[in-house]
């Protein structure tokens, strides 16, 4: 990976849900969605963030992109803060950073034709005259092979794939340089979910784009993604090269997300139930939030909460006890 100044450097980043008071302001307890999140991200990569449903993911990439205040720590997007950003007015970071929605159809204006959603970030945030939006249309729509016919019709006339590619352009017709592509295909056929990936790896060459992909579906992240980041309650837990957190996982976690996967040639299945369960959000655990769910667990996991750390020369883990294999 190069050493090149991150385009995105997320630190300590903090969400809470809640003020921790009810009306009568008596104490009540608050969600810590993402806790003492940090990474960075380089020109050009794509981070894959996967974990179970609940885990922040979402709630993180809301953040990123504006739509969700930080409870603490700092988003810095081409060496400026993102909360500067903020107070420079919403052009500002539109220009730099998009979003992409998880479900395509409710994601569009549904009585505005495509034409008027494409056009949306050419008026508000370049300020293009109309016969520039017509030509910059034409090339966001030639680029996620749409015809130039669909551009007067509404999105319900159109697929789940194609309203997702329509998305896919509102999202570059802003010319930011970085899209969070949150679930983006996961509403999709498996043979939609294809083209749209192999069209969002055309477009990160043609455009130079730095992705950040969310997702539970650990084969695409795996077949899209240079590094992963695995979140669980709220902190990431691990992060390193796709292929060495897929092939050789260091937190326990992750072993039992990829033990979970079903998978066509062998059924895999967790026989623990206790590996099952999640914790409360209202009653976190203390220490290690996967403590009660780990089979490595000991008193110092149960009262401390491990840092993320490198171990050797492979990704870092956040955990004591990590796992270990032959030659590593």
């Amino acid at each position: 990976m190069s050493t090149a100044t991150p385009i995105l450097q997320v630190d300590n980043l903090r969400k809470t849900f809640g003020d921790g008071k009810t009306l009568l302001r008596k104490p009540k307890p608050q969600v810590h969605a993402v806790q003492n999140v940090e990474f960075a991200v380089q020109p050009g990569e794509t981070l894959g963030i996967v974990g179970e449903s609940g885990c922040g993911k979402s709630t993180l990439a809301r953040m990123l992109v504006g739509l969700s205040r930080p409870s603490g720590g700092s988003i810095t997007i081409e060496g400026r803060d993102m909360a500067a950003l903020k107070h420079a007015g919403t052009r500002a970071t539109g220009r730099m950073i998009q979003y992409v929605f998880q479900d395509p159809l409710s994601s569009l204006n549904p009585r505005k034709t495509i034409r008027e959603i494409i056009e949306a970030p050419l008026i508000h945030l370049h300020g293009m005259g109309k016969q520039a939006r017509s030509k910059r249309i034409a090339e966001l729509m030639d680029a996620v092979n749409l015809r130039p016919e669909f551009l007067d019709r509404y999105p319900h006339e159109f697929s789940g794939g194609q309203a997702q590619r329509i998305g896919i352009a509102r999202a570059l017709a802003a010319d930011a340089r970085i899209l969070v592509l949150d679930e983006p295909v996961s509403a999709l056929d498996v043979s939609v979910q294809a083209q749209v990936l192999n069209l969002l790896r055309e477009l990160r060459r043609e455009f130079d784009l730095t992705y950040l992909f969310i997702s539970h579906d650990l084969a695409v992240v795996e077949a899209i993604s240079e590094r992963v980041a695995v979140m669980y309650f709220g902190h990431i837990v691990e992060i390193g090269a796709a292929e060495q957190v897929f092939a050789r996982p260091r937190h326990p976690y992750t072993r039992l997300l990829l033990d979970s996967a079903p998978s066509i040639d062998k059924a895999r299945t967790v026989h623990d139930k206790t590996l099952a369960e999640l914790p409360d959000p209202l009653n976190p655990p203390p220490g290690c939030p996967f403590a009660p769910r780990c089979p490595h667990a000991d008193a110092r996991c149960r009262t401390e909460i491990p840092a993320l750390s490198q171990h050797e020369n492979s990704q870092a883990a956040a955990c004591f006890h990590p796992l270990s294999f032959p030659g590593g």
